[in-house]
C-alpha cells in the first residue's frame, strides 16, 4: 500500500524580489536552535557553511531585528543562538502552517483522494 501523501504549505514572504523568510531559512533557524552553531546546522541540512551563513545574513538583514547572533569561541569554536525575535519567527511561521492547513483540511482530502492508490 503506498504511503500517505505529504501535504506541506511553502509559504514565503518576499521583500524586493529576495525572500524574506521561507521555509529554508525557518528550517535553518530550528537547525541553529538545535545544534547551536551555524556549521553544525548546516551539516545537518546538507548544506555547505557559507550557504547557511548567506541565508541567515539575510534574513538579519530583512528583519528589525536579529534573528540569530553568534558568539565567537577560542579552540572550542563559538556558539550560534536565536534572538527572541528569531523564535518568534519560527513560531509564528509554524503557526501559520497548522492554521492554513486547519482551514484547507478539506479540499485537501479531496485532492489527496484523486491521487493514485
Amino acid at each position: 500500500m503506498p504511503a500517505a501523501p505529504d501535504v506541506r504549505f511553502r509559504l514565503r514572504i518576499t521583500r524586493e524580489d529576495a525572500i524574506a523568510i521561507g521555509p529554508g531559512k525557518v528550517a535553518l533557524l530550528e537547525a541553529v536552535r538545535e545544534h547551536g552553531s551555524i556549521s553544525a546546522a548546516a551539516r545537518g541540512l546538507n548544506m555547505s557553511y557559507r550557504r547557511a551563513w548567506m541565508l541567515l545574513d539575510s534574513l538579519n538583514q530583512s528583519l528589525s531585528s536579529p534573528a540569530i547572533v553568534s558568539e565567537h569561541g577560542g579552540n572550542t569554536g563559538g556558539r550560534s543562538v536565536l534572538t527572541p525575535i528569531g523564535e518568534q519567527v519560527v513560531r509564528l511561521y509554524r503557526e501559520i502552517e497548522t492554521q492554513a492547513y486547519a482551514a484547507c483540511a478539506d479540499p485537501i482530502d479531496a485532492l489527496t483522494a484523486l491521487l493514485k492508490r
